[in-house]
């Protein structure tokens, strides 16, 4: 797993507002909404895609709801000075590196680290962001050090299940009134004392995590997550070649039944299936970072190895419940 640093943006962490609710159609906009996370976001089912996502200031720490109505996958990376501890709701299923994530797992990751997630339909989950010192500094003031550390990259925490349901309920109460009334959270006074409520309840549900091995299955499907992220970046990596499966094989160093047996265990199709999904993004995000002067639907849709443009119109639609043209045909201001 690699670990690299990034540099904050203009939008981290003071600068954003109180509240953020964010409404998702778009899978190729999501790492423009907002500035403490990259994340890119491949929708895995063609229907129109109903995501959301809530950001509350408290402070220095930050709270995040996001759900979704379609299967997606998401690589993302938080920026420096966070650490990450997400709960996820009782009906949550996915994978996080091809571990499996539910509502008695508590997902810990630390800046900079790049972590696949893979869920399914109607996932939500709540994110917790603290910088690392100030937790930390709560542990050395209490003496409490020695009890437990923060994540090494990524890691799934298994809490008690009391604790790990509590610590989600609160982060959704908070994130549903911050929708309902954001004034609420604009007082300092709100912040301040949400903020102590989040780093108690925190630390009470990592008090009550137990050690839990990694059973065989579970080691296999941390591979077969290795082997499709492998595949995803050498077939992004070699956009202007041409790719075949032996290409995937060979860069992954897997036959050709390990790789299919991966990408439909993990993503839910064919590699050449996903790859075809991936390469429309790309073309989705293309078109819309241009206008009709730069680029054309030909150009960006051969560039990512489109040739049968009847085909690659009908997947695009398909996919984005538009034609190709129609996004670049609309102004960058109507794109966002």
């Amino acid at each position: 797993m690699k670990t690299t640093s990034l540099p904050a943006t203009p939008d981290t962490p003071s600068n954003l507002p109180a509240v953020t609710v964010v409404e998702i159609s778009d899978p190729t906009a999501v790492g423009q909404t907002i500035g403490l996370i990259d994340q890119d976001v491949v929708q895995l089912k063609s229907k129109p895609l109903r995501a959301r996502r809530i950001v509350v200031r408290l402070g220095t720490a930050f709270v995040l709801f996001h759900s979704t109505n379609l299967a997606v996958r998401t690589r993302t990376r938080l920026h420096v000075d966070f650490v990450a501890y997400t709960a996820f709701a009782p009906q949550a299923i996915g994978t996080v590196n091809g571990l499996p994530v539910g509502p008695d797992r508590v997902l810990a990751s630390m800046p900079g680290v790049e972590v696949e997630i893979v869920v399914a339909a109607g996932y939500e989950s709540v994110a917790f962001l603290m910088p690392p010192d100030d937790i930390r500094a709560h542990l050395r003031g209490r003496h409490r050090e020695d009890e437990f550390r923060l994540p090494d990259g990524v890691e799934l925490i298994t809490p008690s299940p009391a604790a790990a349901r509590g610590l989600y309920r609160w982060g959704r109460r908070l994130t549903d009134l911050a929708a309902r009334q954001p004034e609420v959270f604009d007082v300092p006074q709100t912040q301040s004392a949400a903020q102590v409520e989040l780093l108690e309840n925190l630390l009470a549900t990592l008090r009550s995590a137990v050690q839990v091995e990694s059973t065989p299955h579970d080691l296999t499907r941390q591979a077969h997550s290795r082997l499709v992220q492998i595949a995803e970046d050498y077939a992004l990596s070699h956009t202007a070649e041409r790719l075949f499966v032996t290409d995937l094989c060979e860069a992954a160093g897997v036959s050709e039944r390990t790789l299919q047996y991966a990408f439909k265990e993990l993503m839910g199709m064919t590699p050449v299936a996903y790859l075809t999904r991936l390469r429309l993004h790309r073309v989705r995000q293309a078109l819309r970072a241009a206008t009709h002067a730069s680029t054309t639907v030909t150009k960006e849709a051969l560039r990512w190895g489109f040739w049968h443009f009847g085909d690659f119109s009908r997947a695009y639609k398909d996919c984005f419940g538009e034609l190709p043209s129609d996004t670049l045909r609309r102004p960058p201001d109507a794109k966002e």
